[in-house]
């Protein structure tokens, strides 16, 4: 009868989905999803069922861990990606950048029409709710987990989120599954251990019915976040800029309640870790309402909100590429760094002298003293170049600059500089700016 009603609540919620990606670590929780979506993959033949296994090499075990998943999928007939990820301490912690990792490699595995599977369940529900009220998170970081969500451009789908692992353990015995027990679950010095270990033992002990009780709550607190995510969408659409950047003018009349829920909503629109009411005070106080001339900032984990002209962006964390010089030979593609894309000679919207054949030309991101541009009579510090061309302080070191030799040419999209300018009845050299990182030569 469980089996039965495991199997009957994995695909009520997967619904007319049938390209499925399954997070599988190879732990109990991901081995009972996976043996339930091969089940159903028996019943329904046109289903595609796939798997990814994330490597962090945070233990002495993972290879083992990945080399189980194999052949557990082997077993069932399930293809597999081992994705191998480096984790970066740095930002917020080992756990958040463990998971942070884990995401970025879930949506890299991702096919376009597929959807993502995890394997959270009920007890996982409680953890992450205590450690949102840890953090002093309201309505929206008490909502925990969704059973339903997404990943970038993908919908995610959490099936076993109302089932507690003492289920997951009944089902994956009666099938006699085998599954990895990560040695560092049993560490309390993380914080999702120490309550799984020593806190809510305790609660359920006294009160048996607690982790269903966290659930309830943290689906009121998700229904009053939707509440007000219905409210204020259209008084965000008023906010947001083409590209996505926040009007700050329009925050201004706005009650502190009301320009916080909207600014949460905003940073939540970009897949981001919402920030808390300390965090969002001081974007307000030191980033939006800093001094004109002010560059300011403010970082959430691996992302940056920055002002410029009156709107806040939110950016990735970008590299420093200032100190970067890429020689070009122009008989291929070149790759650019930090996701740039690569550049493409011979075709394109940027013409360009050609250089001399005793000329190197080299491709850099960083540019001193002053240029004069086509088009202008007179030369401008290339700082002043920047402001008056309305490009972010933070896109200024980010553009390619085209140099021969030591002259600079051009700033692709932006300006070529009179040493680039094509002669009348010569052939131009044509440049194309290819920004997709995916890039593959034909």
């Amino acid at each position: 009868m469980e089996t039965n009603q495991l199997a009957a609540q994995v695909a009520h919620q997967l619904g007319e989905h049938r390209q499925v990606l399954v997070a599988f670590s190879g732990g109990l929780d991901s081995t009972v999803l996976l043996h339930l979506l091969a089940q159903l993959r028996q019943q329904h033949p046109e289903f595609q069922l796939r798997a990814v296994h994330v490597h962090h090499g945070l233990s002495a075990f993972a290879d083992t861990w990945a080399d189980h998943c194999g052949r557990q999928c082997a077993a069932w007939r399930v293809p597999l990606t081992v994705q191998r990820v480096q984790v970066d301490a740095r930002a917020g912690g080992i756990e958040a950048a463990a998971r942070t990792a884990r995401y970025a490699a879930f949506n890299a595995t991702l096919k376009a029409d597929e959807i993502l599977i995890t394997a959270q369940h009920l007890d996982d529900q409680s953890e992450t709710f205590l450690l949102a009220l840890k953090r002093g998170s309201g309505p929206a970081g008490l909502s925990a987990m969704a059973a339903c969500g997404r990943l970038a451009d993908h919908v995610l789908l959490r099936p076993l989120l109302g089932c507690s692992r003492l289920r997951l353990e009944a089902y994956a015995q009666q099938h006699q599954l085998s599954w990895i027990d990560d040695d560092s679950n049993q560490n309390p010095r993380f914080d999702r251990n120490f309550l799984r270990l020593q806190v809510l033992p305790l609660l359920n002990l006294r009160w048996p019915h607690f982790t269903s009780a966290v659930a309830r709550s943290a689906s009121l607190c998700a229904e009053q976040e939707q509440l007000l995510d219905e409210l204020l969408a259209d008084q965000l659409r008023t906010l947001l800029a083409e590209d996505n950047s926040l009007v700050i003018e329009e925050l201004l009349g706005c009650s502190p309640a009301c320009r916080f829920a909207l600014l949460r909503r905003w940073i939540a629109r970009h897949d981001v870790t919402l920030p808390s009411r300390e965090q969002l005070q001081h974007l307000w106080d030191e980033v939006a309402l800093s001094r004109v001339d002010a560059v300011p900032r403010l970082q959430l984990g691996t992302y940056q909100i920055r002002r410029f002209h009156g709107r806040l962006y939110l950016q990735p964390l970008m590299a420093n590429l200032r100190d970067i010089r890429l020689n070009w030979s122009r008989t291929a593609p070149l790759t650019l760094p930090d996701g740039l894309g690569h550049l493409i000679s011979g075709k394109g919207k940027v013409h360009l002298r050609s250089p001399q054949p005793a000329q190197q030309v080299s491709v850099r991101f960083s540019a001193q003293g002053s240029v004069r541009i086509v088009g202008r009579a007179h030369s401008r510090p290339i700082k002043k170049l920047w402001q008056e061309l309305d490009v972010p302080p933070w896109l200024r070191e980010r553009i390619p600059l085209i140099y021969y030799d030591e002259q600079l040419i051009a700033a692709l999209g932006e300006f070529v500089c009179e040493e680039g300018r094509v002669p009348e009845k010569e052939q131009p050299w044509r440049l194309h700016w290819d920004k997709n990182h995916n890039f593959k030569e034909q």
